[in-house]
């Protein structure tokens, strides 16, 4: 139910259990196939058979293979009802870190996975884990709290909703956590939380996304993000769009600047998104974006996996927009000249 991902290796979340995986990725070869064999790859009778075109008896497979090597097993909760809830690397996989449905974080060394440290950080379940600078652990709970560790020691608790008063303290609860970079402002850093009613009601209250001083921990910004209940969050490469996934299976994109919505497809899936994902900025994700500013990918439910993409803003250049502004004067000045004779 949960998944990490470090370059080939991916923890993955199976009930109480934390499996760690290699996987590698075989390019696609051409089989040649056996003119003398049937269908059924049993030798057949020989038939006397005129000139084929050249290539006719070639079968060329285009499906890449995926060879999966497990490393390691190891329990990450010990709760009547066991359940893995998130897990997550750090900054350069040295860390790995768990939580449950015991309440408990659990840090381990990466690749020994040797456990280094575990204490219990909620009053329930832990439903999402973000690292950020100098290892401190974000972790978002059922019992109302988000809370920032370094370590075992409480840093800090956020609290969301102070700004506003009209929302009582326990009438949300916290459903995911993500770090995201600064577009254009190399080093800053944002922490984004969604935070989703506790109770569900016949009018359903909206969710909230709040953006946070990712070394502060103040928040900066906090707008509703539609009445949907979010039950996932991606954060792109540049920090530049934030990926909502809900329970009823829609996709959204937001801007992550302003936390406005870009993009969205009502039920996409139909049944419960478990994560999004962005494609990566890298060379060869750009290849693959063929001229869209952004595309994330969903997984639900319904063992499907889809695709969406965000087309490219059409924008000025600011030279245009300058030229425009003195036109705009120029014409001002010109009308007025018109209107009132001497007025220049």
């Amino acid at each position: 139910m949960t998944m990490a991902l470090a370059d080939d290796i991916i923890a993955a979340g199976q009930d109480a259990t934390c499996h760690i995986l290699r996987f590698s990725l075989q390019a696609p070869e051409a089989k040649r196939g056996s003119a003398g064999r049937n269908g059924s790859g049993e030798k057949g009778p020989r038939k006397r058979k005129g000139p084929s075109p050249a290539g006719q008896g070639d079968t060329l497979s285009q499906t890449s293979e995926v060879t999966v090597e497990s490393l390691h097993s190891v329990r990450t909760d010990f709760s009547p009802d066991a359940l893995q809830k998130a897990v997550r690397f750090n900054a350069d996989c040295s860390l790995l870190v768990t939580g449950g449905a015991d309440g408990f974080l659990r840090l381990w060394e990466f690749p020994s996975m040797k456990k280094t440290l575990e204490f219990k950080a909620h009053d329930g379940e832990i439903e999402d884990i973000a690292l950020g600078p100098d290892n401190k652990v974000v972790t978002a709970g059922r019992d109302f709290q988000c809370c920032v560790w370094q370590r075992d020691q409480l840093v800090t608790g956020l609290r969301w909703n102070e700004n506003l008063p009209g929302i009582p303290d326990k009438a949300y609860r916290y459903q995911a956590c993500r770090f995201g970079a600064v577009e254009d402002s190399a080093g800053a850093l944002r922490l984004y939380t969604v935070q989703v009613p506790h109770k569900r009601e016949r009018r359903p209250p909206p969710c909230y996304l709040t953006k946070w001083d990712g070394r502060s921990f103040l928040p900066l910004l906090t707008r509703p993000c539609g009445a949907e209940v979010v039950s996932c969050l991606s954060v792109s490469d540049s920090g530049t769009f934030l990926g909502l996934g809900m329970v009823t299976g829609s996709v959204a994109i937001h801007i992550a600047f302003s936390l406005q919505r870009l993009y969205y497809v009502k039920e996409a899936h139909g049944i419960v998104v478990t994560d999004v994902a962005f494609v990566p900025e890298s060379r060869r994700g750009r290849e693959l974006l063929a001229g869209n500013e952004a595309a994330l990918l969903s997984v639900a439910v319904d063992s499907r996996c889809k695709l969406h993409l965000l087309p490219s803003r059409r924008s000025l250049p600011v030279w245009l927009l300058l030229l425009l502004c003195a036109g705009l004067i120029v014409a001002t000045i010109l009308l007025l000249q018109l209107a009132f004779p001497g007025f220049l």
